[in-house]
């Protein structure tokens, strides 16, 4: 969405539902893109992307009746918090079939990366035994990507359902060498036998109201 992506991935063993690792990119680039969010990273997604936008239901939650975006390629449907919008920029990779971020300068207080954003997309299908590995394995994938120099630290693994349907969620806090903070989640949802469906967040810098707006999102998602 920012920058375009490497080449290609480097040597990585195949998994079951193909979760390919981000692909090498100079450090500097990988920072300036945590905003945008442009790593090809965690699940190898059929082609075609069809988004549209509707008004959600009241269902109680912290974004009812907010528009939301209708991702039909990946069968998830998420909302949009207000100041947001739909990154309309070009360079959305294949990697991902739709996504959110904040409006308006998409850098944190340092001219680096920082901001808000959530990606959506699809993959194969994901037994339930495996959302937990698979999840947990593909947020800690994204944090090195986006922070080479960087530790991750889990904060929360967990699994819950969305629209009734298997799925887990991870959090991971993300300290940079230069004292950065970030904050990931990704929700992995089993949609059928089939295929998987996946929401990542990404947030810097991660003070709590950031934390919890980007949470929100990935907390408003449904099946198609």
């Amino acid at each position: 969405m920012i920058t375009s992506p490497p080449a290609g991935p480097p040597p990585y063993p195949p998994s079951p539902v193909h979760l390919p690792p981000a692909p090498a990119a100079p450090a500097r680039k990988r920072r300036a893109a945590v905003v945008g969010v442009v790593a090809v990273l965690v699940l190898a997604l059929v082609s075609g992307i069809a988004v549209a936008w509707y008004m959600t239901n009241d269902d109680g939650g912290p974004l009812a009746g907010r528009p939301r975006v209708k991702d039909g390629a990946a069968g998830i449907s998420y909302a949009i918090p207000e100041g947001w919008e739909r990154n309309d920029k070009g360079g959305l990779i294949n990697a991902f079939t739709s996504s959110v971020a904040m409006k308006g300068k998409a850098t944190g207080a340092d001219g680096e990366g920082g901001g808000r954003t959530v990606l959506a997309g699809r993959a194969g299908g994901i037994p339930q035994s495996s959302l937990r590995q698979q999840t947990e394995r593909a947020a800690r994938s994204n944090a090195e990507f986006f922070y080479p120099d960087g530790r991750s630290t889990i904060e929360e693994s967990r699994a819950t359902t969305v629209s009734d349907r298997p799925a887990h969620t991870v959090a991971l806090k993300v300290n940079d060498r230069q004292g950065h903070t970030a904050h990931l989640r990704m929700t992995l949802v089993s949609v059928d036998d089939s295929r998987a469906a996946f929401l990542l967040g990404v947030t810097q810098p991660a003070g709590p109201a950031e934390r919890r707006e980007v949470d929100s999102v990935l907390e408003s998602a449904s099946l198609m």
